[in-house]
């Protein structure tokens, strides 16, 4: 689903010239343009514009402060990613050992 600027407006309370301030800004927030120029707002665009209005406007950060905050969240969810990644290979290995294993064990032949 996509949005354009007056439903994100809608949609969040924050007035639109405070979006395309925080295009500027904030670095894995920009919307991509439709063929006739206007923002088309995706819904990963919404969840980061309700993350920076948590945290501008009831945590009281600053802009920059907001934008730190957004990138180190951002690299701790790609570790996250990472150890799941490492945690369902472990998993897939771990269930092929067990079944070689019951499959040469005396008790299933």
């Amino acid at each position: 689903m996509t949005y354009t600027i007056g439903e994100i407006e809608e949609l969040t309370g924050i007035k639109q010239n405070v979006l395309r301030y925080w295009e500027t800004v904030i670095p894995s927030f920009a919307p991509k343009k439709d063929l006739g120029g206007r923002r088309v707002y995706t819904q990963r665009d919404l969840e980061i514009i309700l993350r920076l209005k948590h945290l501008v406007y009831e945590r009281k950060f600053t802009i920059e402060g907001a934008r730190n905050e957004l990138l180190h969240e951002a690299e701790a969810y790609e570790k996250n990613a990472e150890a799941m990644t490492a945690i369902r290979e472990l998993r897939a290995e771990l269930t092929s050992l067990y079944f070689q294993i019951k499959k040469l064990s005396p008790a299933s032949q």
